[in-house]
């Protein structure tokens, strides 16, 4: 049974939010080398090295169960191979704060498809409200006419996008949820192997093999495999298990914010009022749905 969050669990989850929140930093610098598929392939990749090792030291082995592979594919498709291609694909035209604000809609889009897809999770007038709510902050995010602004196409399609992203997260997080239970960390485990069978062929016909990057680049690849795809796992788990996953979800508040002061402060990105309104209105959406019921983002 959880326990009342320690100190520890604070640090965690605040260590964690900002590992998380800083992955959209990594993903803009890793861009200066790679091309957008080799970006998501090499995450995947090396976290998925980095978690088979964590495994190991933990005496934790793939599921067996047939079905399990089946959730774990599925699992590996819409929390990792696509949601890390769109993410990267789309920085390219967007700032990294603007793509972690939309991944604020992540328990908001959970909400909508657990009401459909997990039994016992229907909409009640507060989820309602507080996804509704979130919506709205959403379009205000995107902003009106964003499929018709002149010149911009390419920014008005990243954005949609990054949106894209966020819903398949949120898909990722359902089939998460339907899964038979399992040891986490095995079962990410073969999530991003599944998901890397994926991208390293699909990146090599889309884009060839990639060239030496510098240092720069290489780095901010190797974070993004290393933290937020791997060594994340373990808070995560270590949060879940001794704090409660109501106490994680918490976490979703710190993500957006982290990466919207590290794309100011260390890439000198605009802040337009606008995102800072968008991401107001979607805490608040999301504070209002979690009044009696709470949700943990997948990653």
């Amino acid at each position: 049974m959880p326990t009342p969050p320690t100190p520890g669990n604070w640090i965690a989850l605040i260590t964690l939010g900002l590992i998380w929140g800083a992955s959209f930093l990594g993903i803009a610098i890793a861009l200066e080398g790679f091309a957008p598929a080799w970006v998501a392939a090499g995450r995947i990749v090396i976290g998925a090295m980095t978690l088979s090792v964590i495994a190991a030291m933990m005496g934790v082995t793939l599921p067996r169960q047939p079905a399990v592979w089946g959730f774990a594919a599925a699992m590996g498709v819409f929390s990792n191979a696509l949601p890390f291609f769109l993410l990267s694909w789309s920085q390219q035209h967007v700032t990294s704060g603007f793509a972690g604000i939309s991944m604020a809609a992540i328990p908001l889009f959970v909400i909508g498809f657990a009401h459909f897809l997990v039994p016992g999770e229907a909409l009640t007038r507060l989820k309602a409200g507080g996804f509704a709510l979130g919506l709205l902050g959403v379009a205000v995010l995107i902003g009106p006419g964003v499929l018709a602004r002149s010149g911009a196409a390419l920014e008005s399609v990243a954005m949609l996008g990054c949106i894209g992203a966020a819903l398949s997260y949120s898909v990722g997080a359902i089939i998460t949820r339907r899964c038979p239970d399992v040891h986490p960390v095995g079962f990410g485990v073969l999530a991003l192997w599944v998901a890397s069978a994926i991208m390293l062929p699909a990146s090599a016909i889309s884009d060839g093999l990639p060239g030496w990057p510098d240092a720069r680049a290489g780095l901010a690849l190797l974070y993004l495999g290393l933290l937020p795809t791997g060594i994340a796992t373990l808070l995560l788990v270590g949060i879940i298990r001794s704090a409660g996953p109501s106490f994680l979800s918490q976490v979703n508040y710190h993500v957006p914010v982290w990466s919207v002061l590290l794309g100011v402060v260390v890439l000198a990105e605009d802040l337009p009022g606008r995102f800072l309104l968008a991401l107001a209105i979607i805490i608040a959406g999301l504070m209002l749905s979690r009044r009696k019921t709470t949700y943990a983002r997948a990653t």
